[in-house]
């Protein structure tokens, strides 16, 4: 997927995560999960493009692994929600359906990168130990 369609995507889940917040905030005992709920989903896009801008590979990496973790989070408070029975059935469920796929994706990726960054240091080490015995 690309990354302009993954940016629309997790600005999307954002939004709609947004007006299931405002839905479910004036409810007794909404406020606290609508709150954690909204601050984790707004943070997989915010912290998917920041990993963009990253400045090395470890620093995307790690931004990668925080978005991954933002999702797992968003799917926690979606289940809450879902199991307390806070906000239309139906939009909760879709939106656990879509932080699902988003944990999975952003999982996936951040083991991608983990695996091609240690392939490359791998083979940068034995460069670097052939280079050392030619000399």
């Amino acid at each position: 997927m690309e990354r302009s369609s993954l940016e629309d995507r997790t600005a999307t889940f954002a939004a709609d995560v947004f007006t299931l917040t405002e839905e479910v905030r004036p409810s007794p005992g909404g406020r606290r999960p609508a709150d954690q709920l909204l601050d984790c989903a707004t943070s997989v896009g915010a912290n998917y493009r920041a990993s963009a801008r990253a400045r090395s590979r470890d620093e995307f990496i790690a931004k990668l692994g925080l978005v991954a973790e933002e999702a797992d989070e968003s799917v926690y408070w979606l289940e809450f929600l879902w199991r307390v029975g806070l906000g239309n059935p139906d939009r909760v469920e879709r939106l656990l359906a879509e932080a699902r796929e988003l944990r999975a994706i952003f999982a996936a990726s951040c083991r991608t990168a983990r695996r091609n960054h240690q392939g490359r240091r791998l083979r940068n080490e034995r460069k670097g130990r052939r280079s050392e015995d030619s000399s």
